[in-house]
């Protein structure tokens, strides 16, 4: 599907409460195609199952499922699709003002204040985290509506304390840049997700972009913290990630089929990126899973 910005995505809360609450059976919410933001802040369970993550300027991947929390608007595509294999998806919106505005400037709540400032970049949480985690969010759907809160209160402290986490976008990727940055950016986002099994030459990239190259390699940095090479590696990387989990080709194939044309190039980058080989990463892989 083909898009050149992100579709804002209106949110409304569950009826008698103030945050939403959804539980998506397998890969019932299928939006792993679709770059949209919304203002509100977006707590996001994958029990099970493995795929790709792109949010703000990051692309990763997940095995065995994610817990992410997903800023006020930062552009993101959706987590599950039909080659996920998860369980379900629990996914919770709210406002950051959901309990009103001065509740964030109490003593109480200055640790969850400065982890919803945090997760503006995205935040992904480690293995331990997203099992317990993942339970509560699960029980808390099932909650009365009181109830529902304390325990989302509670979710909140525990990601808020905990030091097992990763900030996906290192530089400040929010959406609140120029609106014509957005449909710029969105733009080459998405050539590059549909393009990135090709070679993607700067002239080409730049020309899209409106721009001469010199000053649009300036710019891509300036707006993503990274050159337009090391995205498109971090993509193919991340794709590589996935097949060599998820298909039985062989290393050369992976490199091909990631959109590297050379295999020397791929297995320097694969180790600059994951700090392994491909077969230690595959090897590695299949010991954890079994």
């Amino acid at each position: 599907m083909k898009h050149s910005h992100p579709a804002f995505e209106a949110i409304k809360p569950n009826i008698g409460s103030s945050f939403t609450t959804l539980k998506f059976l397998g890969n019932e919410n299928i939006k792993s195609h679709v770059w949209h933001y919304h203002p509100e802040v977006e707590l996001i369970f994958v029990c099970g199952g493995s795929g790709k993550r792109q949010i703000g300027s990051n692309i990763s991947y997940f095995s065995d499922g994610d817990l992410v929390l997903i800023g006020s608007n930062l552009p993101h595509c959706g987590l599950t699709n039909e080659n996920t294999n998860n369980e379900y998806e629990m996914v919770i919106q709210f406002k950051p003002d959901f309990l009103g505005e001065y509740i964030w400037e109490t003593p109480e709540m200055q640790r969850i204040s400065a982890l919803l400032e945090k997760s503006k970049a995205g935040i992904v949480f480690g293995e331990n985290l997203k099992k317990t985690v993942g339970k509560k969010i699960t029980d808390m759907h099932e909650s009365s509506l009181l109830g529902k809160l304390i325990i989302f209160l509670e979710i909140l402290e525990e990601l808020a304390t905990t030091q097992d986490y990763r900030i996906l976008n290192a530089g400040k990727y929010y959406l609140q840049t120029q609106v014509e940055d957005n449909e710029r950016i969105n733009h080459i986002f998405n050539y590059v997700k549909d393009h990135f099994k090709e070679q993607i030459t700067l002239e080409e990239i730049a020309d899209l972009a409106n721009m001469k190259v010199p000053s649009f390699c300036r710019y891509f940095k300036k707006i993503t913290n990274k050159t337009f090479t090391q995205f498109v590696n971090e993509y193919r990387i991340t794709h590589s990630l996935k097949l060599l989990a998820e298909q039985p080709l062989s290393i050369t194939e992976v490199c091909f089929e990631s959109g590297f044309n050379n295999f020397s190039y791929f297995n320097k980058t694969f180790k600059e990126y994951i700090k392994k080989s491909p077969s230690q990463y595959r090897k590695e892989f299949n010991y954890f899973m079994e």
